[in-house]
């Protein structure tokens, strides 16, 4: 397998690597590249970026990066409605890991704040994420071995509302079933997510793999969150995938 050359499927583009090196470097110089022409284009650039475990090393690197970050503002896919300072909570992992060096320059929208609940600041986040340089220049997702992207998680409250695409909110509060221990959370919807230039979905390892093929092969999204990303035509996808 070329480390750099992309695979054509039908759609998304998948774009495999030999190792994970060679995908961050690759996956940084085109996120790079893409901001830069989103601050060419407007004089503003936006990135929204995921949380959870895969993509620190990525941020390690794209904070080394030169770009004009100071023209960018970056907000999250979602947020676990803990406090930021908090090892789980997805913006301390922005701050920690991205906005440092050379993109310590960049702007955040946080997605939590200091209401007691989620649903309790819906309008807030929902304003701030209105006011941020839309279509996003691009978007940064993860995927869950249950299908799910963002906080677009399976069972969850708020789920079907989250998906409607013709609704034009642009976050909402969701609750995961309990025996999931996941948490009340913000999550980016499918109307937001969509209204992005491209969409990159960074995956690894084989069980990884075999949960974006699952979720290629149906087409339930209440039970495959993911599907409404991979299986839409309006925005282009790449999949980014390393062992």
């Amino acid at each position: 397998m070329n480390s750099a050359a992309p695979i054509e499927t039908q759609q998304p583009l998948f774009r495999g690597f030999r190792n994970i090196d060679d995908l961050l470097t690759v996956l940084a110089d085109e996120i790079v590249a893409r901001l830069t022409d989103g601050v060419d284009r407007s004089g503003a650039a936006s990135f929204v970026a995921s949380g959870g475990t895969t993509p620190g090393a990525l941020f390690d690197v794209l904070a080394k990066r030169p770009a004009p970050w100071r023209q960018v503002q970056v907000t999250l896919s979602d947020e676990r409605w803990t406090e930021p300072t908090s090892e789980r909570s997805n913006e301390h992992l922005v701050r920690t890991r991205l906005l440092t060096g050379e993109a310590a320059a960049a702007t955040l929208v946080p997605m939590k704040t200091a209401a007691a609940s989620a649903r309790n600041a819906e309008s807030t986040v929902d304003a701030a994420i209105a006011a941020m340089p839309r279509p996003f220049d691009l978007v940064l997702l993860g995927m869950g071995n249950d299908g799910h992207t963002a906080s677009l998680i399976p069972g969850s409250e708020g789920l079907a509302q989250a998906l409607d695409a013709t609704s034009p909110t642009l976050v909402r509060a969701v609750d995961p079933p309990n025996v999931t221990h996941m948490g009340e959370r913000m999550t980016l919807t499918l109307r937001a997510l969509l209204d992005s230039r491209w969409i990159v979905l960074f995956i690894k390892g084989e069980e990884k793999l075999a949960a974006y093929k699952h979720a290629l092969a149906g087409a339930d999204v209440l039970e495959n969150p993911v599907r409404a990303v991979l299986q839409q035509h309006a925005v282009p996808v790449s999949i980014f995938w390393s062992a």
